[in-house]
Parts: structure tokens; sequence; C-alpha cells
């Protein structure tokens, strides 16, 4: 009953000031949370019910009493967390913000429980696009996740989008065009590009139908052939992705490159940086795919470091956000002729060894040797001995000595590669495709590979540095939910089991690989991951409890209120007057305007 008296005492005031700002003068703490279920991560303290924020840090972790105790100041901001849970926040180390500066002009599907609903979007949002813009939906959504367990036909999407271009595009490997889309595109015709692999579905006629199916690069040329938005629609989309994955918790994200390079994509942030409203942490990697044809991505991308807009690994362009917009190094490709493409739909793309062997000797040497972190996308596991070979050797002649570098995705490495990773001082960030796309994935390679495909035990139990990631916005969804659930369950969207029974992880494993374990990639080990004294104050309150609710409910799991440095940059439900006001989105018609980032938003 006194512990009951003391917190009322306590907080009666202290929400009258809820917007104040503590100055560095003033005593105690810039924030309390209390009344919790907090899941530190940390083995010395692994719960707690308080914890006390200051200066974007972490200062104390404990029980209401002894937290509560801590405020000293009229301006501190108490929030009590009503029994819910808290967890550290969640760190996505390979996502593509900045290769989706269209984000605005998308329909997202992520998540939408069925087809029907799914095509109804696209109705909708045809009847509000202006002449001249296309309707689109850009990847993050899998035929699986529908109620229906089907892609859409030509008729339905016709229908659907009857007079203006349409694009419907399944992560990497295929994308549904209407006859508008075809005519502006230029299928059939020399405008078209004209890229290995890429088929087109005909009908009895021999004429293109709209199913066009192919690798990576042809669907970044179909992106760049379409409008594209002005500068202040790639910063305002900008700002709606990164309230999208605040919404799911995510605080901290690697963006892993793209089609805007550096310095390019870089002044979009700038302006974010500036007024500070980046409310995410978000050190980049950088992608130089230059202007068209076969070029040398490496020296391209010591060109932009050292001359265009010379740069160091580490070094921070945010003006005052730790770890705001860091550069991590260069990747994820790092060559077009050894990318072997993760199209599950597809047999595997595998590279003639030697190829692999000489670009390594060749091309990441070049890196090893000024000391820049690397990543390299590598899917297969055949792909990834060659690379290891002439990793090795390169090793042995300028030591790799804690360089940084891992392999993105990495699907169907082995227990061999992974030990030959792990010595050579590597990680691994695998990414979730599996849950969306693990069904297509069995048609082209059978159920036994797909129930070891990655070896989520072996990976893990290797305590080598490892993390999950979405690789969205168009390989997957941004949604780390969506990858936990199938960690935890072995099940995909579908339902289907997808994961071996001995190759899943306990819920604690599965988190961490969104937040302490992926710290690793970001450089921030001993200071990010984990709800500790000293540690980073990025923290996301659960609008259910990850550790209790049934497995079927993990994908669904979102924030009711995610900090990151300290500050509120998403609130809801009883929170939602915390969450600060996000600027008019732009273009006035957007699809993000009308049904949010995610299922289920508006």
């Amino acid at each position: 009953m006194i512990r009951k008296i003391f917190i009322a005492f306590v907080t009666s005031f202290s929400f009258s000031a809820v917007q104040a700002q503590t100055t560095q003068e003033q005593p105690g703490a810039d924030l309390i949370i209390f009344n919790a279920k907090i899941f530190t991560g940390n083995h010395a303290q692994p719960e707690a019910s308080a914890l006390a924020i200051k200066e974007g840090r972490i200062y104390s972790v404990g029980s209401d009493v002894d937290i509560l105790g801590l405020k000293k100041s009229e301006t501190t901001r108490v929030i009590d967390a009503r029994s819910r849970r808290l967890i550290p926040g969640i760190i996505d180390a390979h996502t593509h913000v900045l290769n989706d500066m269209a984000y605005n002009y998308n329909v997202r599907w992520d998540g939408v429980p069925t087809l029907r609903r799914a095509l109804n979007m696209l109705s909708e949002q045809a009847a509000r696009t202006p002449e001249g813009q296309w309707v689109k939906v850009i990847g993050g959504w899998s035929p699986y996740q529908f109620e229906e367990n089907r892609f859409p036909t030509l008729g339905e999407l016709h229908e659907a989008v009857p007079d203006r271009p349409m694009i419907v595009q399944y992560a990497y490997n295929r994308a549904f065009l209407n006859k508008q889309a075809m005519e502006a595109l230029g299928v059939g015709t020399d405008r078209f590009p004209k890229l290995p692999d890429t088929e087109f579905e005909k009908d009895s006629r021999g004429n293109p139908t709209g199913v066009v199916h192919g690798y990576t690069w042809l669907f970044l040329a179909l992106e760049s052939m379409v409008p594209q938005p002005t500068f202040d629609e790639q910063v305002s989309s900008i700002v709606y992705s990164i309230h999208g994955l605040n919404r799911v918790g995510v605080t901290s994200i690697i963006d892993n490159g793209g089609r805007w390079p550096y310095p390019e994509a870089q002044e979009r942030v700038d302006v974010l940086a500036r007024d500070n409203r980046l409310n995410v942490r978000m050190p980049f990697v950088d992608l130089q795919l230059g202007d068209g044809g076969p070029v040398n991505m490496v020296d391209l991308e010591l060109e932009a470091i050292t001359k265009t807009a010379p740069i160091s690994p580490g070094q921070n362009l945010h003006p005052t956000l730790a770890h705001g917009h860091e550069y991590r190094g260069a990747g994820e490709v790092l060559s077009g002729e050894v990318h072997d493409h993760e199209n599950f739909d597809r047999p595997a793309v595998i590279i003639e060894p030697e190829k692999m062997r000489r670009f390594v000797v060749q091309d990441v040497m070049k890196l090893v040797q000024r000391r820049i972190p690397f990543r390299m996308h590598i899917s297969y596991n055949e792909n990834i001995s060659p690379f290891l070979d002439a990793l090795e050797k390169v090793d042995e002649t300028i030591p790799l000595d804690g360089l940084k570098w891992s392999l993105e995705h990495a699907e169907t490495i082995n227990p061999e590669n992974i030990d030959r990773v792990k010595k050579l001082g590597g990680g691994i960030a695998l990414d979730a495709k599996m849950a969306l796309h693990g069904d297509g994935f069995i048609k082209t390679h059978g159920r036994e590979k797909a129930l070891e495909t990655p070896r989520l035990r072996k990976l893990v139990d290797s305590g080598m540095p490892l993390a999950m990631t979405t690789d969205a916005f168009r390989a997957a969804t941004f949604n780390p939910w969506v990858g936990i659930s199938w960690m935890v369950s072995g099940k995909s969207v579908s339902g289907s089991e997808i994961l071996a029974k001995d190759n899943r992880l306990s819920r604690a494993e599965a988190l961490k690989l969104f937040t302490n374990g992926a710290a690793w990639f970001m450089n921030t080990e001993s200071e990010m991951g984990v709800i500790a004294p000293g540690y980073l104050a990025d923290l996301v309150v659960l609008d259910r409890d990850y550790f209790t609710v049934s497995e079927d409910q993990i994908n669904s799991i979102s924030s009711v209120l995610t900090i990151m440095d300290g500050k509120v940059v998403f609130g809801a439900q009883d929170y939602s007057a915390l969450s600060p006001k996000l600027p008019e989105i732009l273009p006035a018609w957007s699809p993000v305007k009308s049904f949010g980032s995610y299922h289920g938003e508006k």
C-alpha cells in the first residue's frame, strides 16, 4: 500500500509537464518509465520494472520505487507503461530506406490479409492518382500471405486499374504490368531494356501478357523509367518510411545501398539531420552502380569516398545524433558480375568459382588494404566457398585483423563455411525472406532443403557475430516481427512449416538477432541493443507481451511507444498525444496518406 501511495504521489504532477524540456543544469532524469515488464537483454540484470534516461542515455534500471526516487526535477517526464512489455529498440542491420525514396508513391501491401482487400486498395488508389502518374505496388508482400494463397490475375489487375499505368512487383522476382504500363515502357520495342535472364510470359499469339520475370537489374531499370519524385517528395518519403519503422519498434537501421549513391542520397538525409528530425539512427554502406553498363563498383566507391566527397569509415554526417548517419563502408553489392540474385522462384545463380576468386583478389583486397569495412551479398553456399577461398588467401598477406566485414543473406551456408567466416572474424547478416517466400523456395529447391534454410541453430550456437534483418522494402516487408515469428514458430506467412523444429530459436534468441546481435554490425556492441546503464536510450513498449502471447500473434506485434535517443518518436493508443506531429505528406495523392505504411495503421 505504501508503495502505491508513493507512486501515485510522484506521478500526480508529472504528466502536466509532459512537453517540458530538461536543461543540462537541472538535476534528475529527463524521462522515467515505470510499471513495465522490462526485458533488458542484460545477463547481469535480466528483468526490471523501471528505468531512467538522461541526455539520450539510460542511467539507471531497477524497481519502480528506486527509479521514481530519482525524479529530482519538475520537468522530468514520467510515463506509466501500464504493465506492458518493454524491450530494447530493434536494430535492422540490413534494409534499404534510401533505395525507396519513392516510398510515398507506392501502395504498401505489407500485412494485407486477403487478395480481395489488396485489389480494392489498387482500385481506390487508381481513382485518386493524377494523370501522368502510375499506380504502383513495389515489394514488401507475398502471395502466400493472402487468404487466397495466390498471385493476382492480370484480369483482376486490369479491372482494378483500368485507366492508369500500373506495376505490381513481387520482390525481385516478377512484375505485373497493365496495357498502359507496357505502352509507356515500350515493351516489345527497342526502348525496353535488354537485360539477360528477362522473360515475358506470352499469350497464344506470342504477344507479351504483362507478366515479366527477371532479376534485380531488371527491376531497378524499370523503376528508373517511371515518373520520379521531386527532391521534397523524396525527403517526405524518408520521413514516412521511418515512421513505418518506428511503428514496429525499429530505432536503428543500416542502410545497405541502392540506386541513389553517396553523396547524392545523403543530401536528402541532411535535410532531416539539420532540423534534428531523423527519427532513426541510420548508418549506411554505399553501393555505386555507375551510369549503366559494366563498371568496377569498388573503384567507383573509392573514387566517391576519397575524391568526390571525402569521408572515413565511422565518420558521422549527423551533427548531433550518435551513430545518426555514419559511413560504415562498401557494399552490399561489390560487383555486378558475381551477384547471385536471390530469386527463390528460379534455380540458384551459381557464379563460376574462378571469377569469384579473381574478384576477391583484385577488388576486395583494395578495401582490405585501406581498412574499409565491406559487406558482400551472397545467397548460396556454392558461391560462398570460392569467396572464402580467396579471402583466406588475402588474409595471409594482408591480415583482416579485426576489420568489420560480413556476408549478407547467406541463406544456404553450410556448417564448414560458418566456421570459416567466424575464423576470419566476419559476421553474417541473415534475412527473413524465407518467412515470406519460403513456399516458393520449397517449389524450387524442395521441403527438405527449406527446413534447414538458413541453419539458424548452427549459426546461433557458433557464437559468431550474427543478425537477422528484413532486407526491406522490396525484397521483403520492413516488419521485423514477421521474421521473428518465423524464427520462433517455424512457419511462413502462409502457415506452412518452413523450419525444422530443431532449427528454430527461443523467443529471447530471436529477439537478440534484432537487438544486441545486430549492434555488432553498427560497431556499437557496448552501447546498443541492451537496456542497461550507459547504453543509448533506444527502447520500445509493445502493444502485447512478446514473451507470453501465442505464436500466431507474434507477427502482429507493434509498438505503442518508441523512444530513440531518449525522445519519443512514435506513440499510439494512450501514448498518441506524445507522438511527434508529422509534416504533411507529399505528394497529396500518396497512397501512404490513405492506407498508412502497414495494414491496420489506418
